[in-house]
């Protein structure tokens, strides 16, 4: 097992939580990752109900692994207002495990699972804004202060909608 050095010491297992060495590729290089950050009280239930998958997670699945981080009030962060578990899945790169998804999300979608920005997931635009409370006021605010889309591209057009208004100069 890798543990990441803290503070210039390699700790016992049970005083830090393994990782993974700087020069260590814990995975191909060449994979799709999947992540869902839902409630904390929840967490134990839903990785009981996700076991219901796991014979066709399991050959399409490098690593998983699970994080849980505290609230806090950033708008569009998947731990705003809660304390929050992650659930993430290090998927081999083959077309099977994007079929995964849309059940990967109705299962923890409903239990208030957000998915993480930055990875893949296959969640509409309207149940992500029923998912994060403030949604709506970032899409407000990003129209105010974008007002020509300078920064936007089609998949931020797609995921705001209607909701952010703002002039297309094209």
């Amino acid at each position: 097992m890798h543990c990441t050095e803290q503070q210039g010491a390699l700790l016992p297992w049970h005083e830090a939580l393994p990782h993974f060495k700087l020069d260590f590729t814990p995975s191909s290089g060449d994979e799709l990752q999947t992540e869902y950050l839902v409630p904390r009280d929840r967490a134990v239930g839903l990785l009981r109900e996700l076991e219901a998958l796991a014979p066709r997670i399991h050959p399409l699945l490098h690593v998983s692994e699970i994080r849980t981080m505290c609230a806090d009030d950033l708008w569009l962060s998947g731990a705003y207002g809660r304390d929050t578990v992650g659930i993430h899945f290090t998927w081999k790169k083959v077309p099977e495990a994007l079929g995964l998804l849309p059940e990967v999300d109705a299962l923890l979608g409903p239990a208030g699972g957000r998915p993480h920005w930055g990875k893949l997931y296959d969640t509409g635009a309207s149940r992500l804004a029923d998912r994060y409370p403030r949604f709506d006021d970032f899409a407000r605010l990003a129209g105010e202060f974008d007002p020509t889309g300078k920064f936007r591209n089609p998949a931020i057009d797609a995921l705001l909608g209607s909701r952010s208004v703002h002039h297309d100069p094209h």
